[in-house]
């Protein structure tokens, strides 16, 4: 996208619904519900939204939730890409809004997984015998997404030297910053220990190294910033964004799985924003297994190749670490509908106004969102500002 379009819209609401385990409500429900708080926190109502960028677990999630809301858009996107998403309909929302297609956007996202038990059995819809996945995966009994991070583990501990207690460092952190957030769905004590004594699911991956299976939604409120310093709420500038798409799931004509194009969006997001990875305040990384989180640094370029492993240990992603990241808990330990990408928006959003209470990090001006989709398939890379 061109430098001009940076700070050209603002996120002006931001909200989850009910979290964990919410028995009795559809995934629609619970993005109903977000949207309300979401636009309660704008000033704005249903009557001011004519553009709606959704999806859920179902098809047709648009369509279905502005019929629901009792909105007639004039622009809808239900783009599927997995956990980023929501992350690219931001995106697009900023292209429509430059381009006058639309005014005021609403993106949620909501999923009942945890009621609905439908996390099991790998995590993936059936496979037809066609598909790539129904003839080259299935029947060898591949859990995906977890088999492919764990051999992107195995990878990584193989070429550098990381080792089981330094995935272990990623999910302490997520939970010592879960305890200080009281939406958080996991906020009992861990340890190492803990995490590395759970049960293996796929060497090396252990129970504590997989994010948590919950129910729940969000939305966000998007638009111009012109209009945005009107309303009654702070509003968050979407600074610098770029997204990477390479396959569509099944990975192996990656040639590399330890590099998946992140760094090519981090690069265009900072360059849109004009910005350095040194003047960001606020790090929020999607993290459905220990090993993404240490990947992604490495690819978004806080530290080395290889040196993933060092950067995370003795609690420096945590509460008072040198180098927090995930305030909320994270996937791991706050709360994960899914897909995650809509709550690593909210927290950054919530960080950036100052909203975060006990967790809140001091100075927060500018945030670094990203979220990868399928399975090393495509990335995107979000910087906010204030």
């Amino acid at each position: 996208m061109t430098k001009n379009l940076s700070r050209s819209v603002a996120i002006v609401g931001a909200a989850e619904s009910d979290l964990g385990k919410v028995p009795g409500k559809t995934a629609l429900e619970l993005q109903a519900q977000a949207a309300r708080l979401a636009l309660q926190g704008a000033g704005l109502s249903l009557r001011d939204v004519d553009a709606v960028f959704a999806h859920t677990d179902d098809r047709f999630a648009t369509v279905q939730l502005a019929e629901y809301l009792g909105i007639q858009p004039r622009y809808v996107d239900s783009s599927n890409v997995g956990g980023m998403s929501n992350l690219m309909h931001i995106r697009h929302a900023m292209a429509a809004i430059a381009a006058g297609m639309c005014s005021v956007a609403l993106v949620t996202y909501g999923s009942t997984q945890l009621s609905d038990g439908s996390r099991k059995s790998g995590a993936v819809a059936p496979d037809t015998p066609e598909s790539p996945r129904g003839q080259f995966i299935a029947p060898y009994g591949q859990l995906s997404p977890i088999g492919y991070y764990a051999m992107v583990a195995q990878l990584h501990m193989h070429r550098y030297g990381t080792t089981s207690r330094d995935l272990a460092e990623v999910a302490v952190a997520a939970r010592r910053w879960a305890q200080l957030n009281p939406k958080a769905y996991r906020r009992e004590q861990t340890s190492i220990e803990e995490v590395m004594a759970s049960p293996v699911i796929a060497s090396p991956l252990r129970t504590r190294d997989c994010c948590l299976v919950t129910d729940g939604g969000g939305a966000l409120i998007i638009t111009s910033a012109d209009r945005a310093r009107d309303l009654k709420s702070k509003p968050v500038y979407v600074m610098g964004a770029a997204e990477t798409f390479s396959h569509h799931y099944t990975p192996f004509s990656t040639a590399d799985w330890l590099d998946t194009r992140v760094a090519e969006t981090a690069d265009e997001a900072f360059g849109m924003a004009g910005v350095t990875r040194e003047d960001i305040d606020v790090v929020q990384i999607y993290d459905h297994f220990t090993i993404g989180v240490i990947q992604s640094l490495e690819e978004l370029g806080f530290c080395k190749r290889g040196e993933g492993g060092a950067f995370v240990a003795d609690g420096a992603l945590g509460p008072g670490g040198r180098f927090p990241i995930n305030t909320s808990g994270g996937g791991l330990s706050y709360g994960h509908p899914g897909m995650f990408g809509m709550f690593v928006l909210i927290e950054a959003v919530r960080q950036l106004r100052g909203e975060c209470g006990e967790r809140q990090l001091p100075d927060a001006e500018l945030a670094l969102c990203h979220a990868p989709g399928l399975v090393f398939s495509c990335n995107t890379t979000m910087i906010l500002g204030v």
